[in-house]
């Protein structure tokens, strides 16, 4: 594969991972958002874990940071596809992570979380996701 299909597949994983992370979250507040809470006094536990829940985020940007400096360092050089697979592998890890937010104020619809903390969840996985484009300069 050249560098522009390899840039290009990674560009719609990130899509298919963003969908990923928000459908959840997306189908449940439809479905389940006008019905009874379990719990309503567990909502503001709920949405303070998905807030925190980014925080563990950064121990795998870390790790996809590197990943793409030695992209960078492996590009016009044999070693170049190993390391778009080992950056692929590391963003996809990251991607699980990042998801964290969205997929904890799914579960936080089923104990009455109000509509404003779960798009701020939601915007903060988005926010996350979009850490993990793979910049411009990278080929």
């Amino acid at each position: 594969m050249t560098r522009g299909q390899v840039r290009r597949r990674l560009s719609v994983n990130w899509w298919q991972y963003l969908a990923l992370a928000l459908l959840p979250l997306l189908v449940i507040n439809s479905v389940f958002g006008q019905s009874e809470a379990f719990l309503p006094v567990l909502g503001m536990p709920f949405f303070i874990a998905g807030v925190a829940s980014m925080f563990v985020s950064l121990r795998f940007f870390g790790g996809y940071k590197h990943a793409l400096i030695a992209t960078q360092k492996a590009l016009d050089t044999p070693e170049e596809p190993a390391a778009w697979v080992a950056l692929a592998a590391k963003r996809r890890q990251a991607f699980l992570v990042a998801a964290l937010p969205a997929w904890i104020g799914a579960l936080a619809v089923f104990v009455g979380l109000e509509a404003v903390p779960l798009v701020l969840l939601a915007l903060s996985t988005a926010v996350l996701f979009y850490l993990y484009r793979i910049p411009r300069q990278l080929g």
